[in-house]
């Protein structure tokens, strides 16, 4: 099989392993709203075997561009092969590109999601410390802390 038509296939195989991940990833989305704790573990499973498969992929991919005369230092693959002038494999590259941005932005909106559910724990056990009424400070990432006794600001 040349080159070619070894790169069309694994762009295939990405295109169908990326709409998969979106669907986990919106399934994750539910989850995580829903607090399903063993859902999302068994999601995140699912996502990594996934995410092997693409990385590996990746690797072939590179290699089969290499083969057809892309130099890795030149920039993007996706230029190169605009410049190649083969257009079912460029519109195979963009689906697949396309599909990895959506899947990135979903995962965005997931990290979101844990982010707050983040926030909102640490804000249920303060109040469960008794320590919800005392000061916040943010640190250097941006998190809040809470300025207590056991907090030292400065010293003489």
């Amino acid at each position: 099989m040349a080159a070619i038509d070894e790169l069309k296939q694994l762009l295939i195989d990405d295109a169908g392993d990326l709409d998969q991940l979106a669907d986990l990833l919106k399934e994750e989305k539910l989850m995580l709203k829903g607090s399903d704790i063993r859902a999302v573990e068994t999601l995140t499973q699912h996502k990594n075997v996934i995410l092997e498969r693409v990385r590996e992929r990746a690797k072939q991919k590179i290699h089969r561009l290499v083969a057809m005369g892309y130099r890795p230092q030149n920039g993007e693959p996706s230029r190169f092969i605009r410049s190649a002038g083969m257009a079912e494999l460029t519109t195979l590259w963009l689906s697949a590109e396309q599909r990895l941005k959506t899947c990135h932005q979903l995962n965005t909106i997931n990290s979101r999601v844990v982010s707050h559910l983040q926030k909102r724990l640490s804000i249920l056990s303060d109040i469960f410390r008794g320590s919800a009424g005392q000061a916040k400070l943010y640190g250097a990432k941006g998190q809040q802390t809470n300025l207590g006794q056991r907090n030292i600001l400065a010293s003489a």
